[in-house]
Order: C-alpha cells, then structure tokens, then sequence
C-alpha cells in the first residue's frame, strides 16, 4: 500500500525520501499508519477508499474533485467514510468539488450546493436555503428523504361569510388548503415537506385521506396517504399508531406550504 499511495509522486520524479515522507505523513492522517505493509487485496472496502483519497491527499492539491466516491459502499461504510471526507476537509482546508446523486450526501456533506438537472443549473445556495426554499418542483422533491409533497390544485377565492373576497384556498383532491396569496389564481403545485403534515381525527385539518402505508422507523414513522387522486406522506415522531385501510383527518402547517405555479416554477 506503500507504493500505492506513493506512485503519482515517484512518476512525478519526487525523491525517494520526500516520497516517503509525504505518504508517511498522509497515512497518518487516514488512520493508516499501521496498514502501509499490506496488499489491497487485504483491506476493507473503507480502507480502500481511504487508500484512494490518500493518493490524492499526497500530492497537496489546492482543489480536490470527488466523482460518486462513495456510491460502491455498502450503507454503513458511507456514513463511516462521510464523516471521513468532512474531518479531512476541515483538516486540508483545501477546495472539494463533490459530485453526487446522493441528496443525503449533499446536505450533510455540502457547504455550497449546486443542483443540475438536464444540464441546467436549477439552484445554488447553502443546504438551509436550498432545503427551506426549492427554486422548483425538481429542486423540492430531490432535496430531503423523502422529498417534499407536491399536490397538484387549483387556486380559487375562498367563500366568504359576507361579500367580497375571502381570500384564496387551493382545491387538491379532497384536500383544501387555505393560501396567501392573494392575487392568484388558476393551476398550480402546493408542496409540503413530510414533517410539516400530522394527522388528526376525521373531519379536522385540511381534508380526509385514507392511510395506505405506515412505515415505522424507531424514532419515526412514515404515514403515506391518499386524498382522492393525490399522494403524500406525513412524518411523524416515534412509533406512530396509525395502521394501513383507516381513515384520518390531514393538517396541513400552512406557514411551512411552498407554492409552485403549473409549469413548476416557485410562486413568491
């Protein structure tokens, strides 16, 4: 593994003792001092990827750029080679540029993040902004596991009491929820992320939906419902008691709603 992490330095025509110096000095930055003697064939999957960080570690780039380097491993060496990469970054203080599919690896991971989509940049910003305030429908739905909900609806004056407007309401399936916005009208997307839905006794929130699926995940559960034609899936803390083939009330946080007009477009 020695001659490993050193090669690109020795094609370089880097002294032998510089050489083993700089691998020496990176093996112990990845935890790998101990390692140095021992074949590939020998080492994890995560010391393998360590090993192939190492070989660009020591070369002291100024920008380093990662293509998927985790998407070979299994689940619990991705979190355990996360935590790595950030460790080493803070470490570096060097420039990553980090390619991924992976949204999970992205919010955690990114300080910028850059989202492209048929090869048009859809946004840019931190993890927080991207993930409070999507550009677009795509941006939404890729951005948090699982994505946000999108509702497809009609945008229409509410009935009123009295005369005049009494304000907007978007018409979704069985659902009705209360906007403000005013001065539109007409087709749109209401999305909500799933954290921002709970459920209530029918009759109450939004609408009724029937309960479909339930996954319950320790310290969460996943309630997945159907409202007439439309699909969402609330977030809930703890071991939830819903159960599958029941009928629920759905309430809707309406100062968390991200509304997008037909096209997909963010609307305010």
């Amino acid at each position: 593994m020695r001659e490993n992490i050193g090669f690109a330095l020795e094609v370089r025509g880097v002294g032998k003792r510089e050489v083993l110096r700089r691998v020496v000095e990176t093996a112990g930055r990845l935890e790998l001092s101990d390692l140095l003697d021992r074949k590939p064939a020998q080492l994890s999957g995560g010391q393998r990827q360590r090993v192939a960080l190492g070989r660009a570690i020591v070369r002291d780039p100024r920008v380093f750029l990662f293509d998927e380097p985790l998407s070979n491993l299994d689940a619990n060496l991705r979190v355990e080679m996360r935590a790595e990469l950030l460790r080493l970054h803070r470490a570096l203080g060097a420039t990553m540029i980090y390619v991924t599919h992976d949204q999970v690896e992205a919010m955690t991971m990114g300080q910028r993040i850059a989202v492209l989509h048929e090869g048009r940049l859809r946004q840019l910003g931190s993890p927080a902004e991207i993930y409070q305030r999507p550009a677009d429908v795509f941006v939404a739905r890729f951005l948090g596991n699982p994505g946000m909900n999108i509702l497809t609806g009609v945008a229409e004056v509410k009935k009123g009491r009295g005369k005049g407007d009494g304000g907007r309401v978007a018409h979704c399936g069985g659902l009705q929820v209360p906007l403000a916005l005013p001065d539109y009208a007409g087709d749109l997307q209401l999305g909500v992320r799933p954290e921002d839905v709970s459920l209530c006794p029918p009759g109450g929130g939004v609408g009724d939906a029937d309960v479909t699926v339930v996954e319950p995940l320790g310290s969460e559960t996943l309630v997945h419902l159907e409202a007439d034609s439309q699909r969402l899936v609330a977030r809930l803390p703890g071991i939830a008691a819903a159960a599958p083939e029941t009928r629920v009330g759905v309430h809707i946080d309406g100062a968390r709603i991200h509304l997008f007009d037909a096209a997909g477009a963010r609307l305010g």
